[in-house]
Order: structure tokens, then sequence, then C-alpha cells
């Protein structure tokens, strides 16, 4: 793989787009139905595309809407929906879209206030703990992102009532529905955004004090007080960045962000390997400027724009590869969670580190081999006999202390204020900890590859 020659350094001017050509790109160019790239296509993480591609305008964005609002109908999903947006700058008019079409097909739906940004792993913790105990009615959800893509590029996808990725059965149903919409040239359901925000079925919620004081119950936020340590945080310009001050300030932690801008641009970014601004928390070349702070804190951490993955950084190791993380995470997860129950599994991808095997061969637990896709975790998540799901790629969940689920969807905070909580209670950081996994299992080797895929 070539390393380009910007990667590492600041994002040059020409790399940047244009917030207001892109939108208005969004809302004119229409899609080449002859050309399959330009369809409705959902992958493992909801339909992307951008609308320099003709892949992502707002006539896809009404269609899958539609489709959804179709689907929620034949399948008895009535209860509200949870509507999340990163702070990409094609999400906040895909979601002004989706909101046109929520309301126009009378769904009663749920939004952050002041139109502000949600994570992905917000809006599935919302679908669960609303359906918690329910029989009738439940809630589901959108998320507006492309995760750690490139500003041009826009995503959206569709969460069920189980919280998390919609699984094949149902991204078949809804794209298969989108692309007979955009064939046929259907009308949506739709009212004007001003009526759309108005109507009784909009409902706009602060979705982030719920869920940062429901941390408690998944991460021993009193170790991490009592060993004072000093933390930070680079949100990436991403959805988490309004999170990290009341997790400060409810907790009484001493987390500073270091970089608390929020702009489209993503012009504060250094560039990835290949040349392109990508804010990916895995990544040595998107993570220098957090990394050359490694040394004025205990342990740093980093998300993507809508906070499902993560990037740990320690003085002792720099960035730490995501699959000695999950190692570490799973070791010490598996010694130090006494609610969980006995007979659970440990899930991971095909393509995670052999490291993770012997860790719990060693403890004695299951492990539970997936394809590449977080959605393969979501009913062990959903029903508590997975303790934890990882992805090499640097996403992951973990159950509640008491054993119960906490998201279907992968979610970046908690990953990164357990490396805190690692830290603190066992008096050295996630590099150091998976030294002492080499030393005692031996080292794998392992690379990742990023290359396009072409039809």
């Amino acid at each position: 793989m070539s390393i380009s020659p910007l990667a590492g350094k600041p994002a040059p001017k020409e790399l940047l787009v244009d917030p207001s050509q892109l939108e208005h790109e969004y809302y004119e160019r229409r899609p080449d139905l002859a050309d399959p790239n330009q369809m409705v296509s959902f992958g493992t993480s909801g339909h992307r595309g951008s609308p320099q591609h003709g892949s992502f305008t707002e006539a896809h964005i009404l269609a899958i809407t539609q489709a959804i609002c179709d689907y929620r109908r034949s399948h008895g999903y009535d209860g509200p929906l949870y509507m999340g947006k990163d702070t990409h700058g094609l999400s906040g008019p895909a979601q002004r879209t989706a909101l046109e079409v929520l309301a126009g097909n009378g769904v009663e739906t749920i939004i952050q206030k002041d139109d502000g940004f949600t994570p992905t792993p917000v809006i599935s913790r919302a679908i669960l703990v609303y359906n918690r105990n329910r029989k009738e009615h439940p809630a589901d959800g959108i998320v507006i992102t492309p995760s750690h893509n490139p500003p041009a590029d826009g995503g959206f996808k569709y969460n069920p009532p189980n919280g998390g990725p919609a699984d094949t059965d149902v991204t078949r149903w809804v794209e298969r529905r989108a692309n007979e919409l955009l064939r046929d040239g259907a009308s949506t359901k739709r009212v004007p955004f001003a009526a759309a925000i108005k109507a009784d079925t909009t409902h706009q919620e602060n979705f982030v004090l719920p869920y940062v004081e429901d941390l408690k119950n998944i991460i021993d936020m009193d170790v991490i007080r009592t060993a004072g340590l000093k933390l930070g945080v680079d949100p990436l310009g991403g959805a988490a960045e309004p999170y990290w001050e009341p997790i400060n300030s409810i907790y009484h932690l001493d987390i500073v962000v270091a970089n608390p801008t929020i702009d489209p641009t993503f012009s504060f970014m250094t560039v990835d390997h290949d040349g392109k601004i990508r804010m990916d928390p895995s990544s040595p070349y998107a993570m220098a400027r957090l990394v050359d702070l490694k040394n004025q804190y205990d342990v740093a951490f980093a998300n993507d724009p809508d906070s499902d993955r993560h990037g740990i950084v320690t003085p002792s190791f720099g960035l730490i590869n995501p699959n000695h993380y999950l190692a570490v995470a799973i070791r010490y997860l598996l010694a130090n969670r006494p609610n969980w129950p006995g007979r659970v599994a440990v899930g991971k991808t095909l393509v995670s580190s052999s490291m993770i095997d012997r860790v719990v061969h060693r403890l004695g637990k299951s492990l539970c081999e997936v394809p590449v896709g977080f959605k393969w975790f979501v009913p062990g998540l959903f029903d508590g006999s997975l303790c934890f799901g990882g992805e090499e790629s640097a996403g992951a969940s973990f159950l509640r202390k008491d054993g119960t689920v906490w998201t279907t969807d992968k979610d970046g905070p908690i990953m990164d204020l357990l490396a805190a909580e690692i830290t603190a209670r066992m008096g050295k950081d996630p590099g150091e900890l998976y030294q002492e996994l080499t030393s005692e299992f031996g080292t794998p080797y392992y690379t990742r590859i990023d290359a396009p895929a072409t039809p």
C-alpha cells in the first residue's frame, strides 16, 4: 500500500470541500438510474455515497425514508423513531429531508433539540431503553452518518427495534422498495420542513444527559475519578464533542478536550494514508495530532464523526492497534465484571487477531466468530449471550455491569472510558498490558489493507 506524501500532515486547502456547493449538489443533482452505482445500496452500515458521484442526493433520502416508513407500517412498528445525525456537511440536509417524509407519514420522530448532533450509540441505547419491557408499539431509529469517511460523503442507516444495524433481510426490503420509488418516480408523502419541524409528531429532546447519566452502569467511573487520571480526548470534529463536558462535570473527571472544533470541512485533520481527509481514529496518520500530545495525558482517545469507533493513545505506545486493545479490553472485562453471567461468549470478527482467541480460551470462555459486520453481534448482545462484540476496525460494545444489554451498535465513548478504567485499576495503560499479553501468549502479526471495491 503506497503512502501519500501528505499522510500525517495538516490538510491543505485544496483538499477541503465547499459545504455550500456540496449541499447545492445534494438538492439539485438527480441520480442516473441506468448507473447501478447511483442506486440505493445498503452495505454493512446503511446507504453511503456522495452528490459528487450522484449516489447521495435528496432523491435517495426521500426514497429511503419513505421505504423505511413503508417497512415500519408493514411490520407494525408504530412506536417513536429516534433520529440522529453526525457532523458531516450532508447530514443536516439529509435529516431535514428525512423529517419531511417522516412527518408526512405521521411517524412520531424524536431528534436532538437545537439541531444538535447525536452519536450512533446514543440512538441504539435510546431505542433499547424505550423498548425495555414493552410488548407493543416498539421504537426504532435512523442514524445519518457515513462514519469515518471523507467530508464529501453522506450516509443513512436504519436501526430496527433491536437497536442494532439492520440485518440483511431488512436492508434488502428497504433497498428494494427505495429503488422502486426511484425508478417509478413515485412521489413520497412529504410536508415542507417548516411544517415538519413544528408537527405534532416531531419531538425535540436532550439525548445527552440520559446517555451520560447511564454511563455509571457500564463503566466504573468511581475508580477513574479516585485515580486522578488526566485524560485527553479528540472527538475528531464528531458528534461526541458535546458529551465530554457533561461527563466531566457529572463524574468529576479530568478530561481535556484537545480539539473541540466542529467544522464540516474537517480542515483541522491531518491527512490519511491515501491523501484523503478521513476521520479514522484507528489511523496513525489521521490521529497524528493527538499522538503528538500523548505525553500530556495518562490516556487519550478519539472517536469518528458518529462516535461508533475508537482510538486509544498512551504515553508508552502511542496509538494502539485496535486488535491489541480489543484483546486487553476483553481480558480486563472478563476479570472485572463479576455480575456478568458465567455462560457468556465473546464475539469477534473473522479478521480480528488470534490474540483474542488465546485470551478467551485461557479464561475458559466461549468464542463466537462472525463475518465482517457488527450486525452479526446484535442478537447476542441483545439477549446477553454475548458479553462483548468487537471488530478489528475499532468498533465494539459490551454489556452493562449487571449483564444486560447496553447498546447493540458500536459505542466509541464506552471503549474510551474503558481504557481509562483499565489504567486506573491496573496501574498500567492498555499498551503496557498488551505487552504483557505478548509475553504470555506470543506476538501475533497483523496488517490491514484498505482498497476500493469495484462492481
